[in-house]
């Protein structure tokens, strides 16, 4: 715990900065090759609350943490080379609530957060998805768009970050698919105010069982991270993205344009951060 303390509201400022930019979720299906010519636009609505901070496997009493996501996604499905490919466009906003570290209420900053761009091509397409294999390479990069202050909590990361990402979808028949995607984030180092900032590089498997019963769906998912240690200065935090969540999707099409999805995660373990007990996320989807 000295660490933390010594190191002040800097360091703990990290906490929240570490989870948007480094994780790039892919829900139930979000690997499926679409016509060409498609526009797809989302809006997500996502709240989160904890009320666990773990630092070098150690709880600090009275942390609490609560924030309200919004999440603009637009998508163009295209071909590229002779594959099927899709642009990815994702803005996040913020509204940081009350945050606590060891019952000491921290600064927090609200708005835009920084914008992903991304690329995926797919080289394996299957003959008949419900029994085929899908798979699809992405390259991602995020730019630090959103207001960044390291002595608050936001969501605003700072420096820009890479992240290259594999996606599966394997049909098993009778409805049933498996959708899986591991992605490496690296993110730049960078300084500010004449502190300099580090992250390590860190990963993300996600795995999904999907039953599929016509336009509506049901998927029990895992995601876990590991890696992203961080530094001030070149000494180390405690803070880190370590990270395991079981998640639950009911997704539905309204029609052949709209679908509707929602979601509950919970946190199992983390280790160098908050640990979300509530994860709820709602996604609306139209398709053009």
């Amino acid at each position: 715990m000295k660490m933390l303390y010594s190191l002040g509201a800097t360091a703990v400022a990290l906490t929240m900065a570490a989870a948007p930019a480094h994780a790039i979720d892919v829900g139930p299906a979000d690997y499926t090759i679409v016509p060409s010519g498609t526009v797809v636009g989302m809006i997500y609505y996502q709240h989160l609350s904890s009320d666990r901070l773990e630092i070098d496997g150690n709880d600090v009493p009275g942390s609490t943490f609560e924030a309200d996501i919004a999440i603009l996604r637009g998508l163009y499905y295209t071909e590229l080379g002779g594959l099927p490919a899709v642009w990815h466009l994702v803005m996040p906003f913020s509204n940081i609530g009350d945050v606590d570290i060891g019952t000491l209420p921290q600064d927090t900053t609200s708005g835009i957060g920084d914008t992903t761009v991304g690329l995926t091509l797919w080289p394996v397409q299957p003959d008949n998805p419900e029994t085929g294999t899908t798979l699809g390479l992405s390259l991602f990069a995020t730019a630090p768009t959103g207001h960044y202050d390291p002595t608050s909590i936001g969501i605003g990361e700072g420096t820009w970050s890479i992240t290259p990402q594999v996606g599966l979808i394997q049909g098993l028949g009778n409805g049933f698919y498996f959708d899986a995607a591991l992605d490496v984030a690296f993110s730049m180092d960078h300084t500010k105010d004449g502190v300099d900032y580090e992250r390590a590089p860190s990963w993300q498997l996600q795995t999904m069982l999907r039953k599929q019963w016509g336009p509506t769906s049901v998927t029990f998912g895992y995601s876990g991270q590991r890696g992203g240690a961080q530094k001030v200065n070149g000494v180390e935090t405690g803070l880190k993205t370590h990270r395991d969540q079981l998640r639950l999707y009911g997704t539905h099409w309204i029609d052949q344009t709209t679908q509707i999805q929602g979601m509950y995660a919970k946190d199992i373990n983390v280790e160098g951060g908050f640990e979300y007990d509530n994860v709820v996320q709602l996604r609306l989807v139209k398709v053009f």
